[in-house]
């Protein structure tokens, strides 16, 4: 039974961390997670992520489809992820140790720090040109209120961040709807739309960036999760969470590739300006540039509280601890949020080339953990784990996976030949005409090695054992 919380408890500071959400502080449904969601992908960055496809060579005719196809595809497995979270109680991350061990698990959460690191600066750049035209004070300032304002959510933590996301879930329908509107009226959309053929390589791109965007979610996409009931309905998790976040995404991204087919070398230079002129008068202007601040302060949060997980994730692999003050955890989160701030101010100027470089080599690394993860859970374990034992690293799962390790490392490799990023294009891209298809290799590979392989070697428990009343620290403070 979850415990019923009074309505002052709301906005207190979260005190759980990386443990195991005991039964009792268990709370909400699922419908918190489509808010959460729809509200985190309703936001600027998901607008440029849409106008890319169409900036490197899609026609919005077939960018559009593309990107629900990358979204529909990304978000299967974002949202298989998620329904993880009321079964074990534990973070993302944490749960990741039944894979790869204790120790084993770092190697994939180093790199996913460095993600939430990107999407915080890169973010916060986008949230600062706003804050900026909204108080008429230099983007550099705004960057700095706007990492303000992501440190108060987040320190707070879980409820906070599940209001601004109900906030924002209104506040970004309202606005992205009403620059949709605006776009039609002030801009003949059908005279740029459909001028150009089928091109497979750049449709292909426009999927990537799809399903690179809800893949990255994966890593974290549990924290927000694991705090419903454990009886929550696994398919009930799934869609609400699948719903929420495609549907939003496919909004926004549907707005920046007509955007950027209407707009042409007009949105490049100035993104969050171009939303704000075609807005209209300066009082609606204002409106939006708000809408982009809430919505970027939501996935901000996300990826703050996701990063400071991450982190003692990490650390406490090799001290066997569960449990932090609250006073070191709001000194993680912080850091994490200062150390992103550092980046967004020396960011380059040529955004665009660099976010979409970066989503598609986080593409490249992401995709062979989710498959070793979901193929583990779902068909060798069958949601079968032994939740202390992520926390110990002489326990069942030990303190490196051969398996899952390689698994991985091969997952990585082996989609090399099919990348197609300004660094570097794989031998067979090039004859693919430039079409990147290295996510799907790597995906399949890695499922495929990781099934065979593992199948042999895995032990899971005959019931997911859970921990007792003092390994999940009951006495602590309700969230």
């Amino acid at each position: 039974m979850p415990v019923q919380h009074a309505p002052g408890d709301r906005l207190a500071m979260e005190r759980r961390t990386i443990e195991a959400v005991p039964d009792a502080e268990r709370h909400g449904t699922p419908r918190s997670q489509f808010t959460l969601w729809f509200g985190a992908n309703m936001q600027i960055t998901a607008i440029v992520d849409g106008a890319l496809s169409v900036v490197f060579g899609a026609d919005a005719l077939w960018a559009i489809p593309a990107l629900l196809i990358g979204n529909v595809l990304g978000g299967i497995v974002m949202a298989l992820h998620s329904a993880q979270g009321p079964r074990l109680g534990v973070p993302q991350m944490i749960s990741s140790r039944a894979q790869f061990g204790v120790y084993g698990a770092v190697l994939p959460l180093v790199l996913v720090i460095l993600m939430y690191l990107g999407f915080a600066a890169t973010g916060s750049v986008l949230a600062g040109q706003a804050v900026s035209e909204m108080l008429h004070i230099g983007t550099d300032a705004g960057i700095l209120v706007f990492g303000a304002l992501t440190a108060v959510v987040a320190v707070t933590g879980y409820r906070l961040i599940h209001i601004a996301g109900r906030i924002a879930t209104v506040v970004g329908a309202l606005g992205l709807g009403y620059l949709l509107v605006r776009l039609f009226t002030q801009y003949d959309v059908g005279a740029h739309v459909g001028n150009k053929g089928f091109e497979a390589a750049t449709f292909l791109l426009a999927v990537g960036l799809g399903a690179g965007w809800q893949l990255t979610f994966g890593p974290y996409v549990a924290d927000y999760s694991r705090y419903l009931p454990s009886d929550t309905s696994t398919r009930a998790t799934f869609w609400s969470t699948f719903a929420g976040s495609v549907i939003g995404s496919q909004w926004a991204m549907t707005l920046g590739a007509l955007t950027a087919a209407v707009a042409g070398k007009a949105f490049l230079p100035d993104q969050v300006g171009f939303l704000g002129d075609l807005a209209g008068p300066a009082f609606l202007a204002f409106l939006i540039y708000l809408v982009i601040v809430v919505g970027k302060l939501t996935v901000n949060c996300l990826n703050a509280y996701g990063g400071f997980m991450s982190i003692l994730t990490t650390v406490t692999a090799f001290d066997r601890r569960s449990r932090i003050s609250a006073a070191v955890r709001a000194a993680y989160i912080v850091g994490f949020i200062a150390v992103s701030m550092v980046i967004a101010l020396a960011a380059s100027d040529d955004f665009l080339t660099n976010f979409k470089n970066f989503v598609l080599l986080l593409l490249t690394v992401f995709t062979p953990w989710s498959a070793i993860n979901l193929v583990d859970y779902y068909l060798l374990s069958r949601e079968r784990v032994d939740i202390p034992a992520l926390y110990d690293p002489d326990g069942r799962y030990g303190r490196w996976n051969v398996t899952a390790l390689t698994c991985y490392v091969v997952g990585v490799a082996v989609q090399i030949p099919f990348l197609a990023t300004k660094l570097y294009t794989g031998a067979i891209t090039k004859k693919l005409d430039g079409a990147d298809i290295s996510w799907i290799v790597g995906l399949v590979v890695t499922s495929a090695l990781y099934w065979l392989w593992a199948r042999r070697t895995s032990n899971p428990p005959a019931e997911t054992i859970h921990p007792t009343a003092t390994e999940s620290g009951q006495a602590a403070p309700v969230v």
